[in-house]
């Protein structure tokens, strides 16, 4: 496809849209047309998002369907969960392609929605044919796909992890244990007392410590891989920074296994990956997977350790949510529906110190 695509962002005075607007601002094959957001009407972006000042003239509009169409060739739709349904099909009707960051597409099945969301899926039909937005396990679906539904912070950062050994069925799929971490921005920008910065400082706090909505995605995708009916056990914790999660995953292998068979397992199914690093050094601070130098990057870095006394394969995966769990993995898909190099706007390491 030709290059200098107009893409629109439904939703862009989020994080998330933030994020989007930062990459795609300096992206070289695509021109960001519409910015859309009720609340910052004919506001500029930089008002919003003051990183971006001198960046961009781009004012906040009504997300209009009918400008939306004639101004993009391409659309982010980036809103709140249980309102992309309302957006999506109109949109869908035309020509141009999208990639949904909200939760109403990513589940396969309409009726897990009424488990994880409480609400009933109106479109059970279009939730079987939407792609799952993970280039590393779909990257030729998502070439060929008009639209792809991006998946949660959390979700991606474990599903990485544990995606060779599931595939490789090398470790008992019936006791899994994800324990993640994750900075405050994964809670949006939307204040509420728990995120009020007297009680959100200097916490390691659990919250939704079973149940979480991400598991069902982390369950529909490890299942997929293994070719049963896997059931994950998951808790995350809010911690004391802005942007990351740390996924610590608590696997428990059938057999002993060796660290040259786990490395042999990760290079082959990470062969042609470029935004997936492994992380296991003998020297230095930085011998495992860390969020905190990946802050602005699209990695995911993973890591491992066995322990032999208890049969036990420990997974360490680390992402900056906003980015590999947001909009970098977003811009990723992008790029592989549109035809481009999949790290065309995505390939800044990272910050360190920060």
């Amino acid at each position: 496809m030709a290059d200098n695509i107009r893409v629109g962002i439904i939703g862009a005075s989020g994080y998330v849209g933030g994020e989007l607007l930062r990459i795609l601002l300096n992206h070289h094959s695509v021109r960001v047309t519409v910015v859309t957001s009720k609340q910052y009407k004919d506001d500029p972006v930089y008002r919003v998002h003051p990183n971006l000042r001198s960046m961009s003239d781009l004012r906040f509009t009504e997300p209009q369907v009918d400008n939306l169409v004639s101004e993009c060739d391409f659309v982010f739709t980036s809103v709140p969960h249980g309102s992309a349904v309302k957006i999506i099909p109109a949109l869908l009707e035309t020509d141009m392609k999208i990639v949904d960051m909200s939760a109403d597409y990513r589940l396969k099945d309409p009726v897990a929605y009424e488990h994880w969301y409480k609400f009933s899926h109106p479109q059970s039909d279009l939730l079987r044919s939407t792609v799952f937005g993970i280039p590393e396990l779909y990257s030729e679906e998502i070439k060929r796909a008009k639209f792809v539904s991006n998946p949660g912070c959390m979700a991606i950062t474990s599903i990485l992890a544990l995606a060779p050994f599931a595939k490789a069925r090398v470790i008992d799929l019936y006791h899994i244990v994800v324990d993640a971490k994750i900075g405050s921005s994964g809670g949006g920008t939307k204040p509420t007392t728990g995120t009020h910065h007297a009680e959100r400082y200097g916490v390691m706090r659990p919250y939704k410590p079973v149940d979480h909505r991400h598991t069902a995605e982390i369950e529909q995708e490890i299942s997929i891989l293994a070719g049963v009916d896997v059931k994950i056990s998951m808790t995350p914790h809010a911690m004391n920074m802005v942007r990351g999660i740390l996924c610590t995953i608590h696997c428990f292998t059938k057999e002993k296994v060796t660290t040259p068979e786990v490395w042999k397992i990760l290079r082959e199914f990470y062969r042609n990956a470029p935004f997936v690093r492994f992380v296991k050094d003998k020297k230095g601070i930085a011998r495992y997977p860390d969020p905190k130098i990946l802050s602005g990057s699209n990695y995911c870095d993973i890591g491992f350790e066995i322990d032999d006394r208890m049969n036990r394969l420990l997974l360490l995966s680390a992402t900056d949510n906003l980015m590999k769990g947001a909009a970098g993995n977003a811009v990723q898909c992008m790029n592989l529906m549109l035809g481009f190099d999949e790290r065309q706007g995505l390939e800044f390491p990272g910050l360190h110190p920060v």
